[in-house]
Formats: C-alpha cells, structure tokens, sequence
C-alpha cells in the first residue's frame, strides 16, 4: 500500500532515507527552507553523494520523490520525519533551534492521525520533553491519542556501501505503545530491520551510545599514537597485531582528529545531560579532550618533521593530502584537516591542499592544487583518499607525514617518512 510522507531536511540523512522509501513504493515529500536545494531534487540533480543523480532523478521523474519550501503541504501526508542538524553551541551545548523551529512549524499543520519522528541526534529526553509539548500546543492535538510521537535515530555513514540506509537496522521508540507499533510499521515497509525499544529515551541515548563507543576507543588509540611515538615504536604495527586476536578485541584506528556531524558532536549531548542529575561523564569529557588534541599533535610532528631536515615551520611549504572528514568522499562536516590547517598558517607555514573530491576551501581561500609532491617542503596526508598513489607520493616528495598510514608500504623513515 503506497503511504505519503514527508521528511524535513533535505541533506545527509534525508535524502538517502527518501531514496528508500520512495523505492519501497512510497510518495515522498522532501521540505527544505533552500530554495537552492529544492530546486536541484525537483530536477533530479543530487547534491549527495550517497545518492547519485541517475538514481535521484529516476525517481523524481517517477514520482515518486518531490521536494517543496512549503510547510503547507504536509498537511496531506501520513508521516513526518524530522532529519535536521543539530549542532552544538559555541559553548559546547546542544543547540536545537533549527529542529525546534522546524517543529514550531509542523505543529500548525499537524493533523489527526499523522506520525510524527524525530530522526536528528539528541539527548535523552527531547522526543517527550520539548517535541511533545510543542506540537500538542500548537496543533490542539494530543500526543498518542489523535497523532502519534516517535524517535528513531538515522545512523547514516557517508560513503558505506555495505551498510546502507535500507540494510542498516533501524531503532525505533515511541511515546507509547501505539505510536511504537505504528512507525515501526511505517519503516518495516522500507527497510530490512526495525528494532523496537521501550521508549524515545531509549532510542536516544542508543544513538549517543553507538557514537560514544565509538569516541572512546578513537581516543584510546589515539592516546597510544602519542605513547608509542615518545617510545619509537610504530602503533600502526601494534594495532594490527592486536587485531590478530580472534575473540576480545575490537579494531580501531588513530588519526588527526574526529570529523563528521556525530561523534566530534554526539558525546557532549550526553555530558550536558547528565550534569542536570548531577552527574559527570568523565570517561566521555577525557574521550573529546584526547580527540580534540590531536591536530595539535599532527602540527608538533610536522614541526619535528621539517626541524630533522633543518627547516623551520614557517616559511615551509606544506601540501596537506586529503581534506575531507573520511576518504573518498566530499563531506567537510567537522573535519580535522581544517584545524590543522589553521594551526599551520598561525605558525606561518605556506599551506596548499590537494583533494579530489573538495574543490576549495573559502575559509582558507584556498583551492585544490595538482598534485606535485615534489614542489612541497612536506606533504601532510590527513584524509587518504584511495585513489592516490601513496607510493608515488612517498617517491616523489622531500618528506611526508603520515598520519593514515597510507604509505603503509614504506617503512618509515626519519630523513624522509614519518608516520603518526
């Protein structure tokens, strides 16, 4: 049975999510305050990578997928899902005015009988505490009785092709047992597996749990990263046989920092919370402040790096390889490479970058440049993007920082390679 529904945002998470459902059968409505961005999906042209335009514009033509600016028409559909950002204040807080002006929009439009989800990453609490509240004022409406209330976390990774939107598992909690039922149902119909749990809170901090994991064991690899270079040893070697272990140990990776919308971001929602029941997440603060330091560390190995070839930092011209929060794609989302290249320029270096997926920085006013390793005095790799050849880098430059262990092939080298 073909259902209509809307999801508000039109970006990382919406897109792919109206992709699934619109090839599940179902009529899409994309809400997107970017006249730009609506635009762009009404002609077929995505702007996601996960989502190719061949794709996207098949099922527009279809359509099956439309997009508008105006709230409106939400009004005819029998579910809402909101997939907006929600990013922390210059504080480090949560900041949830753009989901919660989304929201004060909805709720003068919501009808009886529709669903309500809430799909953006947030603290324990939002979905019953600040959600509900607004849209049974603003709509006249009461949650669980004449619309229904729901929060199921996306769980998007940018560039996966093995789990995807419609593969991975989704986790749904209502704010009863109806409203449970009822989006579960609502996603049964567009991917392979729904996971009910027994409330929103639940679902929420189930989203902060998977992230957090995953800050901690980033940060403890991390740690050791720095550990291991004080003792000369290569942590990348450590890592690997650890990894031989069958049972009992889990694989992760050190780098130049975190990026991405979720986990530089998802930990503190929790620590905020948890201060109001007067607790502290001291396992979590000490995950982001490792984390957090870590293009500190890449500058001071760089420095080191170019001091062994008797160059100061400043003045040197420096090629960061990769500037993109994960390889191969173009996603600039809280990229580390962009605080190494600021602490870079403060220290005077003559910075340029080369990515194939990211044109240009405007921050920096900087532009992609061709890759000729040889003209640098180092080159930085920070994102390794697979399809540059780090072996040919590693010949042809004067010296190279490793902080991916893409040139894992060559041994590292004082004089010539240095690795994080």
């Amino acid at each position: 049975m073909s259902r209509k529904i809307a999801i508000v945002g039109a970006g990382y998470v919406g897109v792919p999510l109206a992709q699934v459902f619109a090839e599940a059968g179902q009529d899409v409505l994309l809400v997107d305050i970017s006249p730009e961005r609506v635009e762009r999906i009404n002609k077929g042209d995505s702007y996601i990578e996960d989502v190719p335009s061949s794709v996207l514009g098949r099922l527009v033509e279809s359509g099956r997928v439309r997009a508008t600016t105006d709230y409106d028409e939400l009004k005819g559909v029998e579910a809402i899902l909101i997939a907006l950002p929600t990013p922390l204040s210059k504080q480090r807080e949560p900041d949830l005015t753009i989901v919660m002006s989304a929201v004060e929009q909805i709720a003068t439009r919501l009808q009886p009988g529709q669903m309500v989800v809430l799909e953006s990453t947030t603290y324990p609490g939002t979905t019953r505490d600040r959600l509900r509240p607004l849209l049974e004022q603003g709509s006249g409406l009461e949650a669980g009785k004449d619309f229904f209330l729901a929060f199921s976390p996306e769980r998007v990774d940018p560039g996966r092709e093995d789990f995807t939107t419609k593969t991975t598992p989704k986790v749904v909690g209502g704010l009863d047992e109806i409203s449970t039922k009822k989006v579960a149902d609502l996603y049964r119909g567009a991917v392979d597996t729904v996971i009910e749990v027994s409330s929103p809170e639940s679902a929420e901090m189930t989203k902060l749990l998977e992230n957090i994991f995953r800050s901690v064991n980033i940060a403890l690899v991390n740690e050791l990263a720095q550990l291991c270079d004080r003792m000369g040893l290569d942590v990348w070697e450590i890592i690997e046989a650890a990894a031989s272990k069958p049972f009992g140990f889990m694989k992760f990776v050190p780098g130049p920092g975190l990026g991405g919308h979720c986990i530089p971001i998802d930990p503190f929602y929790l620590t905020w919370k948890a201060r109001e029941h007067n607790f502290s997440t001291e396992f979590i603060e000490l995950a982001g402040k490792i984390n957090e330091s870590m293009p500190y560390f890449c500058r001071g190995k760089i420095t080191r790096a170019l001091n062994s070839q008797h160059k100061p930092i400043r003045g040197s011209k420096i090629l960061v390889l990769g500037v993109a929060y994960k390889k191969d794609i173009s996603d600039m989302r809280e990229s580390p490479a962009l605080k190494v290249i600021k602490l870079l320029l403060q220290q005077g270096a003559l910075v340029s970058y080369h990515d194939p997926f990211v044109a240009e920085l405007p921050e920096f006013e900087l532009k992609s440049v061709e890759l000729a390793p040889e003209d640098f005095d180092c080159v930085a790799v920070v994102t390794d993007h697979s399809e540059i050849d780090y072996e040919d880098v590693a010949s042809r430059a004067k010296l190279v920082v490793d902080f991916r262990n893409a040139t894992k092939a060559q041994a590292p080298r004082e004089g010539k390679i240095w690795k994080l």
